[in-house]
């Protein structure tokens, strides 16, 4: 099922999220769902947050040289934790939770988390380039930080007149078509 994404300003996306402890049915349906959204809104990753879920969990798949993004490539991260961080990088990144807006943020360019899967099984991966910023940008989601947090206070201020433009856009497409 399609679940509603959880669009910024929205305060529910400040909120820090709880760690699973049942990996239950309710949890693998979630899961399944998450999946199911972030495909239909051709996302790569999506923490459970911007589905109105506050659980530290996660789903990233990245499309292959194609660019399609096989469900076998899917990676489902449960209580994430980074362990090791190093290097620099810079990536120009976007949110389904903040549509339409994209910039260049500053991520670790490798990263080692720990993790547990949809059964609770431990899991580490060791993760570099596009992978590497999609799980810092997703994890941040759990503990209520967007990517625009991460913006130069001269360019969010630019940001929030852009994307206040953007929402009485969308607004008035919705009244017309209404």
């Amino acid at each position: 099922m399609v679940l509603d994404i959880v669009e910024y300003p929205d305060k529910r996306l400040r909120k820090k999220s709880q760690e699973v402890k049942n990996f239950d049915l309710d949890l693998h349906r979630l899961l399944d769902d998450m999946y199911e959204t972030m495909m239909q809104e051709s996302g790569i990753g999506l923490a459970a947050i911007q589905v109105a879920e506050p659980i530290r969990a996660l789903i990233i798949n990245l499309p292959d040289e194609e660019g399609n993004q096989d469900r076998e490539n899917l990676l489902e991260m449960i209580n994430p934790v980074i362990t090791h961080k190093e290097g620099e990088v810079f990536y120009q990144e976007g949110c389904l939770s903040v549509p339409t807006f994209y910039e260049d943020i500053k991520r670790f360019e490798k990263v080692n988390v720990n993790f547990q899967d949809r059964f609770g099984n431990t899991k580490t991966i060791e993760a570099d380039e596009l992978l590497a910023i999609a799980i810092q940008h997703e994890m941040d989601h759990l503990d209520g930080i967007l990517f625009i947090d991460k913006l130069s206070y001269a360019r969010r201020k630019k940001f929030e007149k852009e994307y206040k433009k953007y929402q009485r856009e969308k607004k008035n497409k919705q009244k017309k078509s209404a």
